[in-house]
Protein backbone atom coordinates (compact mmCIF):
# COMPACT_ATOMS: atom_id res chain seq x y z
CA UNK A 1 0.00 0.00 0.00
CA UNK A 2 2.41 2.40 0.65
CA UNK A 3 4.28 1.25 -1.71
CA UNK A 4 1.29 2.29 -4.43
CA UNK A 5 0.83 5.38 -3.03
CA UNK A 6 4.50 6.31 -3.23
CA UNK A 7 4.42 5.54 -6.71
CA UNK A 8 0.85 7.32 -6.83
CA UNK A 9 2.47 10.34 -4.90
CA UNK A 10 5.40 9.75 -7.73
CA UNK A 11 2.86 9.51 -10.44
CA UNK A 12 1.02 12.77 -9.47
CA UNK A 13 4.24 14.52 -8.96
CA UNK A 14 5.16 13.49 -12.37
CA UNK A 15 1.72 14.89 -13.76
CA UNK A 16 2.42 18.26 -11.84
CA UNK A 17 6.33 18.24 -13.16
CA UNK A 18 5.56 17.40 -16.47
CA UNK A 19 3.13 20.45 -16.21
CA UNK A 20 6.16 22.43 -14.68
CA UNK A 21 8.00 21.19 -17.13
CA UNK A 22 6.01 22.07 -20.35
CA UNK A 23 6.37 25.56 -18.55
CA UNK A 24 9.90 25.17 -17.89
CA UNK A 25 10.50 24.04 -21.50
CA UNK A 26 8.23 26.92 -23.11
CA UNK A 27 10.04 29.41 -21.05
CA UNK A 28 13.23 27.64 -22.27
CA UNK A 29 12.38 27.50 -25.60
CA UNK A 30 11.54 31.33 -25.44
CA UNK A 31 14.53 32.20 -23.72
CA UNK A 32 16.70 30.77 -26.31
CA UNK A 33 14.76 32.18 -28.87
CA UNK A 34 15.27 35.49 -27.83
CA UNK A 35 18.97 34.68 -26.75
CA UNK A 36 19.01 33.04 -30.98
CA UNK A 37 17.09 36.15 -32.01
CA UNK A 38 20.12 38.52 -30.50
CA UNK A 39 22.53 35.94 -31.66
CA UNK A 40 21.51 36.65 -35.10
CA UNK A 41 20.33 40.00 -34.86
CA UNK A 42 24.34 40.69 -33.99
CA UNK A 43 25.95 38.41 -36.72
CA UNK A 44 23.41 40.80 -39.15
CA UNK A 45 24.84 43.79 -37.30
CA UNK A 46 28.40 42.41 -38.28
CA UNK A 47 27.61 41.64 -41.32
CA UNK A 48 26.25 44.68 -42.11
CA UNK A 49 28.82 46.56 -41.04
CA UNK A 50 31.42 44.16 -42.85
CA UNK A 51 29.46 45.07 -45.57
CA UNK A 52 29.65 48.84 -45.16
CA UNK A 53 33.46 48.46 -44.35
CA UNK A 54 35.45 49.66 -46.98
CA UNK A 55 36.68 46.87 -49.35
CA UNK A 56 39.51 45.56 -50.82
CA UNK A 57 39.08 46.18 -54.39
CA UNK A 58 40.74 47.74 -57.57
CA UNK A 59 40.53 51.24 -56.23
CA UNK A 60 42.51 50.42 -53.96
CA UNK A 61 45.84 50.47 -56.14
CA UNK A 62 44.52 53.90 -57.29
CA UNK A 63 45.26 55.43 -53.73
CA UNK A 64 48.49 56.65 -54.40
CA UNK A 65 51.67 56.73 -56.68
CA UNK A 66 55.14 56.06 -56.61
CA UNK A 67 57.83 58.61 -57.25
CA UNK A 68 61.39 57.73 -57.64
CA UNK A 69 64.37 59.94 -55.61
CA UNK A 70 67.68 59.40 -54.13
CA UNK A 71 67.79 55.69 -55.91
CA UNK A 72 64.29 54.86 -53.54
CA UNK A 73 60.69 54.10 -54.96
CA UNK A 74 59.11 56.44 -52.66
CA UNK A 75 55.24 56.10 -51.98
CA UNK A 76 53.32 59.93 -51.86
CA UNK A 77 51.71 59.86 -48.84
CA UNK A 78 47.53 59.22 -48.59
CA UNK A 79 45.06 59.18 -46.55
CA UNK A 80 43.83 55.72 -45.13
CA UNK A 81 41.05 53.97 -43.23
CA UNK A 82 42.10 51.11 -40.58
CA UNK A 83 39.10 49.27 -39.05
CA UNK A 84 38.95 47.03 -36.24
CA UNK A 85 36.04 45.53 -34.50
CA UNK A 86 36.20 45.96 -30.46
CA UNK A 87 37.84 43.58 -28.26
CA UNK A 88 36.27 41.44 -25.62
CA UNK A 89 38.29 43.44 -23.08
CA UNK A 90 37.26 46.95 -24.21
CA UNK A 91 33.27 46.18 -24.03
CA UNK A 92 31.86 49.03 -21.37
CA UNK A 93 34.76 50.56 -21.51
CA UNK A 94 34.90 54.36 -22.49
CA UNK A 95 36.64 54.81 -26.25
CA UNK A 96 38.97 57.27 -25.08
CA UNK A 97 40.25 55.44 -21.86
CA UNK A 98 40.82 52.69 -24.31
CA UNK A 99 42.83 54.28 -26.62
CA UNK A 100 44.20 56.22 -24.35
CA UNK A 101 45.61 52.95 -22.83
CA UNK A 102 46.29 50.53 -25.52
CA UNK A 103 47.57 52.87 -28.55
CA UNK A 104 49.70 54.72 -26.57
CA UNK A 105 51.12 56.25 -29.32
CA UNK A 106 50.17 59.42 -29.01
CA UNK A 107 48.46 61.22 -25.71
CA UNK A 108 45.01 61.20 -24.39
CA UNK A 109 44.23 64.37 -25.93
CA UNK A 110 44.67 63.70 -29.37
CA UNK A 111 42.44 61.03 -28.97
CA UNK A 112 39.40 63.08 -27.66
CA UNK A 113 40.65 65.78 -30.71
CA UNK A 114 40.24 62.51 -33.25
CA UNK A 115 36.74 61.53 -31.69
CA UNK A 116 35.61 65.04 -31.41
CA UNK A 117 36.85 66.09 -35.15
CA UNK A 118 35.34 62.40 -36.77
CA UNK A 119 38.19 61.06 -37.99
CA UNK A 120 37.77 58.41 -35.04
CA UNK A 121 34.42 56.61 -35.32
CA UNK A 122 32.19 54.00 -34.03
CA UNK A 123 30.15 52.05 -36.84
CA UNK A 124 31.15 55.04 -39.20
CA UNK A 125 29.16 57.23 -36.95
CA UNK A 126 30.64 60.36 -34.95
CA UNK A 127 30.75 59.43 -31.00
CA UNK A 128 31.41 60.93 -27.66
CA UNK A 129 34.52 60.64 -25.62
CA UNK A 130 32.58 58.99 -22.95
CA UNK A 131 31.02 56.45 -25.32
CA UNK A 132 31.26 53.14 -23.66
CA UNK A 133 31.75 50.19 -26.63
CA UNK A 134 30.02 47.07 -27.63
CA UNK A 135 30.23 44.05 -28.84
CA UNK A 136 30.82 44.30 -32.24
CA UNK A 137 31.58 47.84 -32.73
CA UNK A 138 33.71 48.72 -35.88
CA UNK A 139 36.02 51.33 -34.90
CA UNK A 140 37.79 53.26 -37.98
CA UNK A 141 40.76 55.71 -38.24
CA UNK A 142 41.57 57.87 -41.11
CA UNK A 143 45.54 58.43 -40.92
CA UNK A 144 47.48 60.44 -43.27
CA UNK A 145 49.98 56.96 -43.96
CA UNK A 146 53.52 57.28 -44.97
CA UNK A 147 55.61 54.43 -46.46
CA UNK A 148 58.73 53.01 -45.91
CA UNK A 149 60.89 53.92 -48.87
CA UNK A 150 62.07 50.86 -50.78
CA UNK A 151 64.82 50.40 -53.16
CA UNK A 152 64.16 51.68 -56.83
CA UNK A 153 64.91 47.80 -58.48
CA UNK A 154 62.73 46.15 -61.20
CA UNK A 155 60.76 43.68 -60.58
CA UNK A 156 62.76 41.13 -63.05
CA UNK A 157 60.01 38.12 -64.25
CA UNK A 158 61.41 34.79 -65.52
CA UNK A 159 58.38 32.98 -65.67
CA UNK A 160 55.17 32.94 -66.57
CA UNK A 161 51.89 31.29 -67.60
CA UNK A 162 48.03 31.16 -66.99
CA UNK A 163 48.97 29.33 -63.64
CA UNK A 164 52.53 30.38 -62.28
CA UNK A 165 54.32 33.55 -61.91
CA UNK A 166 58.12 33.30 -61.45
CA UNK A 167 60.18 36.45 -60.57
CA UNK A 168 63.53 37.83 -59.12
CA UNK A 169 62.33 39.71 -55.54
CA UNK A 170 64.94 42.83 -55.27
CA UNK A 171 66.01 43.10 -51.59
CA UNK A 172 64.03 45.68 -49.45
CA UNK A 173 60.80 44.78 -51.10
CA UNK A 174 57.88 42.99 -48.70
CA UNK A 175 55.91 40.36 -50.59
CA UNK A 176 52.84 41.41 -49.20
CA UNK A 177 51.04 44.36 -47.17
CA UNK A 178 52.52 44.27 -43.71
CA UNK A 179 53.39 47.44 -41.07
CA UNK A 180 54.66 50.19 -42.78
CA UNK A 181 54.14 48.65 -46.00
CA UNK A 182 51.14 48.58 -48.39
CA UNK A 183 51.75 49.91 -51.53
CA UNK A 184 55.55 49.14 -51.59
CA UNK A 185 54.79 45.56 -51.64
CA UNK A 186 55.41 42.90 -54.88
CA UNK A 187 52.06 42.04 -54.61
CA UNK A 188 51.12 46.04 -55.20
CA UNK A 189 53.64 46.90 -57.89
CA UNK A 190 52.88 43.99 -59.67
CA UNK A 191 49.33 44.67 -59.60
CA UNK A 192 49.81 48.49 -60.28
CA UNK A 193 52.71 47.87 -63.05
CA UNK A 194 52.63 45.33 -64.50
CA UNK A 195 48.57 44.58 -63.91
CA UNK A 196 48.69 41.05 -62.27
CA UNK A 197 46.82 40.98 -59.55
CA UNK A 198 44.73 38.44 -57.70
CA UNK A 199 48.08 36.32 -56.66
CA UNK A 200 48.44 33.33 -54.09
CA UNK A 201 51.75 33.41 -52.42
CA UNK A 202 53.41 29.86 -52.30
CA UNK A 203 56.04 30.87 -50.31
CA UNK A 204 58.00 33.58 -48.70
CA UNK A 205 61.16 35.62 -48.46
CA UNK A 206 62.17 37.83 -45.45
CA UNK A 207 62.25 41.48 -46.95
CA UNK A 208 66.10 42.33 -46.97
CA UNK A 209 66.51 38.76 -48.91
CA UNK A 210 66.21 38.95 -52.15
CA UNK A 211 65.40 36.07 -55.08
CA UNK A 212 63.42 33.31 -56.62
CA UNK A 213 59.62 34.12 -55.51
CA UNK A 214 56.87 31.51 -56.70
CA UNK A 215 53.11 33.06 -57.40
CA UNK A 216 50.01 30.94 -57.96
CA UNK A 217 47.65 32.81 -60.79
CA UNK A 218 45.18 30.26 -59.90
CA UNK A 219 44.08 28.17 -57.08
CA UNK A 220 44.71 24.68 -58.11
CA UNK A 221 48.13 25.68 -59.05
CA UNK A 222 49.33 27.67 -56.09
CA UNK A 223 47.67 24.43 -53.60
CA UNK A 224 49.84 21.94 -55.44
CA UNK A 225 53.09 24.04 -55.30
CA UNK A 226 52.59 24.53 -51.74
CA UNK A 227 51.69 20.91 -50.99
CA UNK A 228 55.26 19.89 -52.82
CA UNK A 229 57.09 22.52 -50.80
CA UNK A 230 55.03 21.41 -47.35
CA UNK A 231 56.19 17.40 -47.93
CA UNK A 232 59.88 18.53 -49.00
CA UNK A 233 59.47 17.19 -52.63
CA UNK A 234 61.70 20.89 -53.99
CA UNK A 235 65.47 21.64 -53.47
CA UNK A 236 65.77 25.16 -52.67
CA UNK A 237 69.25 27.18 -52.82
CA UNK A 238 70.17 29.87 -51.43
CA UNK A 239 73.56 31.60 -51.98
CA UNK A 240 75.29 33.73 -48.99
CA UNK A 241 78.44 35.98 -48.21
CA UNK A 242 79.05 35.53 -44.75
CA UNK A 243 81.88 37.10 -41.89
CA UNK A 244 85.00 34.59 -41.85
CA UNK A 245 86.70 31.75 -43.77
CA UNK A 246 83.64 29.16 -43.75
CA UNK A 247 84.48 25.73 -43.25
CA UNK A 248 86.13 23.56 -46.49
CA UNK A 249 83.80 20.60 -45.32
CA UNK A 250 79.82 20.21 -46.31
CA UNK A 251 78.54 21.00 -42.70
CA UNK A 252 74.54 20.25 -41.89
CA UNK A 253 73.05 21.95 -38.95
CA UNK A 254 70.35 20.60 -37.36
CA UNK A 255 70.05 22.83 -34.32
CA UNK A 256 66.59 23.53 -33.39
CA UNK A 257 64.61 26.90 -33.89
CA UNK A 258 62.65 29.09 -31.77
CA UNK A 259 60.86 32.35 -31.89
CA UNK A 260 62.36 34.16 -29.27
CA UNK A 261 59.45 37.21 -29.73
CA UNK A 262 56.36 36.75 -32.50
CA UNK A 263 56.37 40.45 -31.42
CA UNK A 264 59.31 41.61 -32.50
CA UNK A 265 59.63 38.68 -35.06
CA UNK A 266 63.29 37.40 -33.32
CA UNK A 267 64.49 33.45 -33.59
CA UNK A 268 67.47 31.54 -31.35
CA UNK A 269 68.56 28.27 -31.20
CA UNK A 270 66.88 26.53 -28.76
CA UNK A 271 66.02 22.95 -27.61
CA UNK A 272 62.83 24.09 -27.11
CA UNK A 273 62.54 25.20 -30.98
CA UNK A 274 61.33 23.42 -33.71
CA UNK A 275 63.31 20.78 -35.80
CA UNK A 276 64.75 22.29 -38.52
CA UNK A 277 68.09 21.09 -41.01
CA UNK A 278 70.05 23.50 -43.36
CA UNK A 279 72.97 21.76 -44.99
CA UNK A 280 76.16 24.85 -46.08
CA UNK A 281 78.86 24.55 -48.65
CA UNK A 282 81.84 26.67 -49.29
CA UNK A 283 81.77 28.00 -52.43
CA UNK A 284 84.79 30.66 -52.16
CA UNK A 285 87.01 32.79 -49.50
CA UNK A 286 88.37 35.94 -50.24
CA UNK A 287 91.17 36.83 -47.70
CA UNK A 288 91.09 40.42 -48.79
CA UNK A 289 87.71 41.10 -47.46
CA UNK A 290 87.63 37.77 -44.61
CA UNK A 291 84.37 36.85 -46.14
CA UNK A 292 82.94 33.36 -47.49
CA UNK A 293 80.58 32.43 -50.45
CA UNK A 294 78.22 30.26 -48.93
CA UNK A 295 75.52 27.78 -50.84
CA UNK A 296 73.29 26.64 -48.49
CA UNK A 297 70.36 24.21 -48.76
CA UNK A 298 67.46 24.36 -46.28
CA UNK A 299 65.51 21.25 -46.17
CA UNK A 300 62.95 22.96 -44.12
CA UNK A 301 61.34 26.29 -44.31
CA UNK A 302 61.55 28.04 -40.43
CA UNK A 303 61.74 31.39 -39.53
CA UNK A 304 64.89 33.17 -40.38
CA UNK A 305 66.53 29.53 -40.58
CA UNK A 306 69.36 30.66 -42.93
CA UNK A 307 69.90 33.24 -40.60
CA UNK A 308 69.50 31.68 -37.42
CA UNK A 309 71.68 28.78 -37.99
CA UNK A 310 74.63 30.83 -39.48
CA UNK A 311 74.73 33.04 -36.70
CA UNK A 312 74.93 30.05 -34.66
CA UNK A 313 77.60 28.68 -36.11
CA UNK A 314 79.52 31.96 -36.33
CA UNK A 315 79.80 32.88 -39.71
CA UNK A 316 76.75 35.17 -39.67
CA UNK A 317 75.45 36.62 -42.97
CA UNK A 318 78.09 39.74 -43.39
CA UNK A 319 75.25 42.23 -43.46
CA UNK A 320 72.37 41.05 -41.45
CA UNK A 321 71.13 44.06 -39.36
CA UNK A 322 69.62 41.78 -36.59
CA UNK A 323 71.87 38.49 -36.74
CA UNK A 324 75.26 40.11 -37.36
CA UNK A 325 74.55 42.75 -34.29
CA UNK A 326 76.73 43.07 -31.06
CA UNK A 327 73.30 43.45 -28.78
CA UNK A 328 73.25 39.39 -29.27
CA UNK A 329 76.52 39.60 -27.08
CA UNK A 330 80.27 39.70 -27.56
CA UNK A 331 80.68 36.28 -30.13
CA UNK A 332 77.34 37.73 -31.79
CA UNK A 333 75.16 34.92 -30.90
CA UNK A 334 78.05 32.09 -31.68
CA UNK A 335 76.88 28.67 -30.36
CA UNK A 336 74.04 30.11 -29.02
CA UNK A 337 75.53 33.04 -26.59
CA UNK A 338 73.94 35.73 -26.04
CA UNK A 339 76.13 37.18 -23.41
CA UNK A 340 74.50 35.66 -20.58
CA UNK A 341 71.60 37.88 -21.38
CA UNK A 342 67.65 36.36 -20.62
CA UNK A 343 65.09 36.06 -23.35
CA UNK A 344 63.37 39.01 -22.14
CA UNK A 345 66.68 40.85 -21.81
CA UNK A 346 67.69 40.54 -25.38
CA UNK A 347 63.63 41.56 -26.35
CA UNK A 348 64.84 44.33 -24.34
CA UNK A 349 67.39 45.27 -26.14
CA UNK A 350 66.76 45.08 -29.18
CA UNK A 351 63.89 47.42 -28.84
CA UNK A 352 66.01 49.89 -27.57
CA UNK A 353 68.67 49.30 -30.18
CA UNK A 354 66.04 49.62 -33.18
CA UNK A 355 64.27 52.52 -31.85
CA UNK A 356 68.21 53.77 -31.49
CA UNK A 357 69.17 53.01 -34.81
CA UNK A 358 66.23 52.19 -36.59
CA UNK A 359 67.44 49.61 -38.70
CA UNK A 360 64.87 48.10 -39.68
CA UNK A 361 61.91 50.16 -40.27
CA UNK A 362 59.43 47.28 -40.51
CA UNK A 363 56.48 45.58 -39.76
CA UNK A 364 53.98 46.92 -36.95
CA UNK A 365 50.96 44.83 -36.15
CA UNK A 366 48.06 45.84 -37.93
CA UNK A 367 46.30 46.77 -34.63
CA UNK A 368 49.23 48.95 -33.34
CA UNK A 369 48.62 50.70 -37.07
CA UNK A 370 45.07 52.20 -35.96
CA UNK A 371 47.16 55.43 -35.45
CA UNK A 372 49.76 56.79 -37.33
CA UNK A 373 53.11 56.78 -35.18
CA UNK A 374 56.61 56.92 -35.35
CA UNK A 375 58.46 54.20 -36.78
CA UNK A 376 60.68 53.96 -33.42
CA UNK A 377 57.85 51.33 -32.54
CA UNK A 378 57.57 49.55 -35.78
CA UNK A 379 58.25 45.99 -35.58
CA UNK A 380 62.08 44.63 -34.86
CA UNK A 381 62.33 41.59 -36.82
CA UNK A 382 60.57 40.37 -39.61
CA UNK A 383 57.79 37.42 -39.25
CA UNK A 384 58.05 36.16 -42.62
CA UNK A 385 59.69 32.56 -43.42
CA UNK A 386 62.90 32.22 -45.67
CA UNK A 387 60.92 29.21 -47.23
CA UNK A 388 57.74 28.07 -45.50
CA UNK A 389 54.38 27.52 -47.97
CA UNK A 390 52.04 30.17 -47.48
CA UNK A 391 49.52 30.15 -50.12
CA UNK A 392 46.99 32.97 -49.44
CA UNK A 393 45.37 35.72 -51.23
CA UNK A 394 47.52 38.85 -51.00
CA UNK A 395 45.04 41.17 -49.35
CA UNK A 396 45.92 42.77 -45.82
CA UNK A 397 43.61 41.47 -42.37
CA UNK A 398 42.38 44.68 -41.48
CA UNK A 399 43.57 47.22 -43.90
CA UNK A 400 41.46 49.39 -46.38
CA UNK A 401 40.95 52.42 -48.59
CA UNK A 402 38.84 55.08 -46.90
CA UNK A 403 35.25 55.37 -48.38
CA UNK A 404 34.89 58.37 -51.00
CA UNK A 405 38.60 58.46 -51.57
CA UNK A 406 39.82 59.30 -55.24
CA UNK A 407 43.16 59.86 -57.29
CA UNK A 408 43.42 63.22 -57.19
CA UNK A 409 45.98 66.19 -55.69
CA UNK A 410 44.67 67.73 -51.97
CA UNK A 411 44.77 71.28 -51.50
CA UNK A 412 47.06 71.13 -48.76
CA UNK A 413 50.15 72.48 -47.87
CA UNK A 414 53.52 70.93 -50.14
CA UNK A 415 56.15 69.58 -48.18
CA UNK A 416 60.04 70.54 -49.72
CA UNK A 417 61.77 67.26 -51.43
CA UNK A 418 63.36 65.37 -48.95
CA UNK A 419 67.53 65.94 -49.23
CA UNK A 420 69.89 62.73 -49.02
CA UNK A 421 73.24 62.21 -49.79
CA UNK A 422 74.74 61.12 -53.05
CA UNK A 423 74.46 57.18 -53.60
CA UNK A 424 76.39 55.44 -56.33
CA UNK A 425 73.64 54.41 -59.24
CA UNK A 426 70.67 52.67 -58.79
CA UNK A 427 71.37 50.71 -61.63
CA UNK A 428 74.35 49.67 -59.94
CA UNK A 429 73.24 48.70 -56.30
CA UNK A 430 70.46 46.86 -58.00
CA UNK A 431 72.56 44.54 -59.59
CA UNK A 432 75.42 44.45 -56.65
CA UNK A 433 51.41 60.43 -56.60
CA UNK A 434 49.93 61.92 -55.54
CA UNK A 435 47.73 61.72 -52.31
CA UNK A 436 43.45 61.10 -52.54
CA UNK A 437 40.82 64.12 -52.76
CA UNK A 438 38.49 63.89 -50.30
CA UNK A 439 34.86 63.44 -51.73
CA UNK A 440 32.64 65.11 -49.44
CA UNK A 441 29.37 64.05 -50.54
CA UNK A 442 27.84 65.47 -47.61
CA UNK A 443 29.68 68.61 -47.13
CA UNK A 444 26.35 70.94 -46.28
CA UNK A 445 25.12 68.54 -43.62
CA UNK A 446 28.39 69.34 -41.26
CA UNK A 447 26.50 69.44 -38.24
CA UNK A 448 24.95 65.74 -38.94
CA UNK A 449 26.66 63.25 -36.28
CA UNK A 450 26.76 61.08 -40.44
CA UNK A 451 30.46 60.75 -40.53
CA UNK A 452 32.12 61.92 -44.28
CA UNK A 453 35.04 61.58 -45.20
CA UNK A 454 35.66 65.40 -45.26
CA UNK A 455 35.12 65.28 -41.73
CA UNK A 456 37.24 62.54 -41.09
CA UNK A 457 40.11 63.96 -42.73
CA UNK A 458 39.47 67.91 -41.54
CA UNK A 459 39.91 68.82 -45.01
CA UNK A 460 37.29 69.78 -47.93
CA UNK A 461 36.97 69.14 -51.47
CA UNK A 462 38.57 71.61 -54.08
CA UNK A 463 36.44 73.10 -56.58
CA UNK A 464 38.26 71.74 -59.13
CA UNK A 465 41.24 70.05 -58.44
CA UNK A 466 44.10 70.09 -60.54
CA UNK A 467 45.82 67.88 -62.76
CA UNK A 468 47.06 65.04 -60.95
CA UNK A 469 50.93 64.74 -61.22
CA UNK A 470 53.12 61.73 -62.09
CA UNK A 471 55.29 61.64 -59.61
CA UNK A 472 56.83 57.88 -61.36
CA UNK A 473 57.28 59.89 -64.76
CA UNK A 474 59.54 62.37 -63.81
CA UNK A 475 58.11 64.88 -62.42
CA UNK A 476 58.97 66.84 -59.28
CA UNK A 477 57.89 64.78 -55.89
CA UNK A 478 57.55 68.46 -53.77
CA UNK A 479 54.41 68.79 -56.35
CA UNK A 480 52.02 65.78 -54.67
CA UNK A 481 53.97 65.64 -51.31
CA UNK A 482 51.05 66.34 -49.40
CA UNK A 483 50.95 68.02 -45.52
CA UNK A 484 47.99 67.18 -42.81
CA UNK A 485 48.34 69.57 -39.93
CA UNK A 486 47.52 66.50 -37.52
CA UNK A 487 49.75 63.70 -39.01
CA UNK A 488 53.08 63.54 -36.39
CA UNK A 489 54.71 61.84 -39.88
CA UNK A 490 54.37 65.36 -41.48
CA UNK A 491 55.96 67.35 -38.73
CA UNK A 492 59.07 65.04 -38.68
CA UNK A 493 61.44 64.68 -41.43
CA UNK A 494 63.29 61.62 -41.78
CA UNK A 495 66.77 60.84 -43.14
CA UNK A 496 66.40 58.16 -46.40
CA UNK A 497 67.91 55.32 -45.97
CA UNK A 498 71.05 54.83 -48.08
CA UNK A 499 70.39 52.08 -50.39
CA UNK A 500 73.26 49.78 -49.87
CA UNK A 501 71.64 49.78 -46.13
CA UNK A 502 68.56 48.29 -47.81
CA UNK A 503 70.57 45.06 -48.80
CA UNK A 504 71.37 42.01 -47.34
CA UNK A 505 73.71 39.64 -49.01
CA UNK A 506 71.25 36.66 -49.12
CA UNK A 507 69.61 35.10 -52.02
CA UNK A 508 67.28 32.53 -53.20
CA UNK A 509 69.39 31.12 -56.03
CA UNK A 510 67.52 27.81 -57.12
CA UNK A 511 64.30 25.93 -56.90
CA UNK A 512 63.79 22.60 -58.38
CA UNK A 513 60.51 20.64 -57.72
CA UNK A 514 59.33 17.51 -59.78
CA UNK A 515 59.05 17.98 -63.58
CA UNK A 516 59.89 21.64 -62.62
CA UNK A 517 63.27 23.93 -62.04
CA UNK A 518 63.69 27.37 -62.23
CA UNK A 519 67.35 30.32 -61.03
CA UNK A 520 67.51 33.33 -61.52
CA UNK A 521 70.87 35.38 -61.84
CA UNK A 522 73.38 35.62 -59.08
CA UNK A 523 74.21 38.92 -57.47
CA UNK A 524 77.51 41.14 -58.56
CA UNK A 525 78.30 40.09 -54.53
CA UNK A 526 78.30 36.60 -54.99
CA UNK A 527 81.39 36.31 -56.78
CA UNK A 528 84.11 35.31 -54.79
CA UNK A 529 86.27 37.95 -55.86
CA UNK A 530 83.56 40.84 -55.39
CA UNK A 531 84.99 43.32 -53.08
CA UNK A 532 82.48 46.08 -51.77
CA UNK A 533 83.40 49.75 -53.05
CA UNK A 534 84.78 51.80 -50.47
CA UNK A 535 81.93 54.64 -49.76
CA UNK A 536 84.09 56.84 -47.32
Amino acid sequence: MKTILIKSRHNYGEKDNGKNCILSCEKRKADDGDINKDLKKAKLETKALKAKRPGFTDDRYNETSYYMENGLRKVYPYYFTFTTFTKGRWVGEKILDVFAREFRAHPAAEYERCIRAGTLTVNYERVDPDYRLKHNDLLANVVHRHETPVLACPLRIIYADEDLLVLDKPCSLPVHPCGRYRHNTVVFILAKEYNLKNLRTIHRLDRLTSGLLLFGRSPKKARQMEHQIRNRQVLKEYVCRVDGEFLEEEIECTEPIEVVSYKIGVCKVSPKGKDCSTTFKRLGFNPRTNTSVVLCRPKTGRMHQIRVHLQYLGYPVVNDPLYNHPVFGPLRGKGGDTGGKSDEELVRDLIAIHNAENWLGVDAADDDMLFSKPPTDDKVGEDECDTGPASRESSPRLESPAPGITPSTVMTPTLASPSSASEAPIEEMCNIAHSPVLCNDDSSDAKSDKVTVATQTGCSTPGAPPQAPSGSNGSSPSDALTADPHCYECRVRYRDPRPRDLIMYLHAWKYKGPGWEYETELPQWADVEWEEADSS
